[in-house]
């Protein structure tokens, strides 16, 4: 969705909806409040187009350095003519220059580091991603799809009517199965899992579109749904001996309230699951140096605050709109820090584009995948580490060849300009360390 949540959001006459929301259930009649270019979606993609205009590329380091030293090169030929009037020093001299070794080994370590990164599923835009990715010291999450898997399962079935769980959910599932919900697919799921029969036990059913199910299930009526349709609307009561357990329901879930004979049979608790490897990715992203890990969500403060302390973020931001998460972003960047920001959906796009390193999941939003700077194809978490580890140590072997190319080259002009190194040999040597390092730089980081 737009907003991110993971649940679908019932809308009622008189409510907002954004252009580019999902009807995932009932009808709409909408009345249009914005024309052309003002609608939600239509902000966003002018927010990524400005984005992208801020965004230049880096100069390369190595030709800058490589530049630079040519004129000290062909100074020091000169100056060596000069001072000794030796036609050999001073050629053997010119024959060493640091041009060739720096702006060979340095980007075929950069494409040898994009290379190993798509053999674990990593598709990376450019060099200066990765460095990007090294010097980033806040990485921020997106929750929906992210840290979690956008799919609704059933965690917890709590009884209220002297029913076990499973004979509940059975009877759930047998409401559920044949309508357009993401939270009834999860009941249905939940009842297949346990490999519960649920035959066709009832009868007369009526379907209230964003409230819940009446029908009759061996001759009692059951009703299942949301709170303000099984207790407002239904006027269903809680036996006073489930009092206490109903006022401690777990709040980081949502909720599916069944009731039969208009009392309270049982809480069907939904969950949107966290993945299993968020909270070991989170810890493993701040021991590859990232000091602030941020997740950002459109759902629930309630929500929000669960998923969060599971995972270990933080800090985290509940109810943000997509331009809220490109704010942070851009806050964090004024703040002098490199920011990484992973998501997957159309609302994260603008937040992709602003950040120093957008990194979108494959099986994501089609725009988010553009806009984002790396690609992660694995349906796993672990890649980010990966992706941390190959970019830190990309970034110290490129400073190694820097003091190698420039030390190695500079014991070589001053062994030149003392006579002890022929044109030949200077040409030689210069050469074949361009070749070493240039082969040692091809092998894989990790």
């Amino acid at each position: 969705s737009l907003t991110g949540e993971s649940m679908p959001v019932r809308k009622s006459c008189g409510s907002t909806v954004y252009a580019g929301t999902v009807v995932e259930e009932g009808e709409i009649t909408l009345e249009v409040k914005e024309t052309n270019g003002s609608s939600k979606f239509e902000k966003i993609v002018t927010m990524i187009e400005e984005s992208e205009k801020l965004k230049s590329s880096l100069e390369g380091k190595a030709e800058h350095l490589a530049d630079k030293l040519v004129p000290y090169t062909l100074a020091g030929t000169a100056l060596t003519y000069l001072l000794t009037r030796n036609v050999t020093k001073a050629v053997s001299i010119l024959m060493v220059d640091f041009s060739c070794a720096l702006k060979l080994a340095m980007p075929i370590s950069v494409l040898s580091a994009i290379r190993e990164a798509s053999g674990h599923n990593i598709t990376v835009k450019g060099g200066k991603y990765l460095e990007a990715m090294a010097e980033a010291e806040t990485i921020v999450f997106d929750k929906t799809g992210t840290l979690t898997k956008a799919e609704p399962k059933v965690a917890e079935v709590i009884p209220f009517n002297g029913l076990g769980r499973d004979e509940l959910l059975r009877i759930a599932a047998c409401m559920e199965e044949h309508f357009p919900h993401s939270m009834a697919k999860a009941v249905v799921d939940a009842a297949k899992e346990r490999k519960l029969v649920h035959e066709e036990l009832h009868s007369k059913v009526e379907y209230i579109v964003a409230h819940g199910i009446s029908t009759r299930i061996n001759g009692q009526k059951a009703v299942i749904g949301s709170y303000h349709f099984v207790f407002e609307d239904e006027k269903c009561r809680i036996r006073e001996e489930y009092r206490e357990r109903f006022e401690n329901i777990p709040e980081e879930y949502s909720h599916l309230y069944l009731a039969i004979e208009n009392e309270l049979a049982a809480v069907i608790c939904i969950q949107d699951p966290l993945r299993e490897e968020a909270a070991r990715v989170i810890a493993g992203l701040k021991q590859e140096g990232i000091r602030k890990v941020v997740m950002m969500t459109g759902d629930s403060d309630r929500t929000a605050r669960a998923i969060a302390a599971r995972a270990g973020v933080d800090e985290y931001y509940s109810e943000v709109l997509p331009e809220d998460k490109a704010r942070f972003v851009e806050k964090e960047k004024k703040s002098g820090r490199k920011v990484i920001m992973i998501g997957d959906g159309i609302n994260d796009s603008p937040a992709l584009s602003a950040s120093d390193v957008g990194i979108a999941i494959s099986d994501g939003a089609e725009i988010a995948r553009e806009i984002a700077d790396v690609t992660i194809s694995a349906d796993s978490l672990y890649e980010i580490i990966i992706l941390k580890q190959i970019s830190n140590r990309l970034m110290k072997r490129i400073q190694g060849n820097y003091r190698a190319i420039v030390g190695f080259n500079a014991g070589l002009l001053a062994l030149g300009a003392f006579g002890a190194l022929t044109p030949a040999a200077s040409a030689l040597l210069h050469n074949t360390s361009t070749l070493v390092i240039s082969l040692k730089s091809m092998r894989n980081l990790l």
